[in-house]
């Protein structure tokens, strides 16, 4: 896994990224609010063929304004938080869609799986374990930030909870996800910045 780490910092493009991706999450939602056909059929479906292009999909695709207005407000602070670390937002939230949605697609419940959450269980979880692992005071202040904010969401969400409609096995999948791409990228960067001082 390459470095997820910036050599160099642009807020101003971070930020421009982040609006951009909150727009295509809420253009999506507009049009499958309007069109005669559903577009969350195209979710993650664990362990079938279908289901595989859910794996990048599933986090524009949201079922109710509630669900994507509650996904869209943690995302919209969460990637806020990643901008102002050494971390870049793109390859991160890239990683942790990528990991977390095949996790799903090989573990998950048998359901159509839509929502950001397993995303923003994933950029929590990595925050908070990348600010740990870095031992750098701005990274262990956001990751702070983010364990007080969404710690018992976090603890919480990751519950199994059968007969719902939570996808509690998504959360925990996005968590998971989270932590390996915070120990992979910091890993990576260590061993990087002892190969260059040789």
């Amino acid at each position: 896994m390459s470095s997820v780490f910036r050599s160099r910092h642009d807020l101003r493009s971070e930020f421009y990224s982040i609006g951009i991706f909150m727009l295509v999450i809420w253009l999506v939602f507009i049009v499958d609010s309007v069109i005669p056909a559903t577009l969350t059929d195209w979710g993650l479906r664990p362990r079938t063929l279908v289901g595989l292009i859910g794996i990048p999909l599933m986090p524009l695709l949201h079922d109710g304004f509630t669900h994507v207005l509650g996904n869209t407000l943690s995302l919209a602070i969460l990637l806020g938080l990643l901008a102002g670390s050494r971390a870049g937002g793109g390859a991160v939230t890239c990683w942790i869609v990528i990991i977390s949605g095949s996790l799903l697609w090989v573990f998950g419940r048998a359901a159509t799986h839509v929502g950001a959450s397993g995303l923003v269980f994933g950029l929590s979880a990595f925050l908070i374990v990348s600010g740990i692992l870095e031992k750098r005071l701005i990274p262990l202040t956001i990751s702070i930030v983010v364990a007080v904010m969404y710690g018992g969401t976090l603890l919480s969400g990751v519950l199994p909870r059968w007969g719902g409609e939570v996808s509690w096995d998504g959360h925990l999948c996005g968590a998971v996800a989270g932590v390996v791409v915070a120990y992979g990228s910091t890993t990576y960067a260590r061993s990087e910045r002892a190969f260059f001082r040789r």
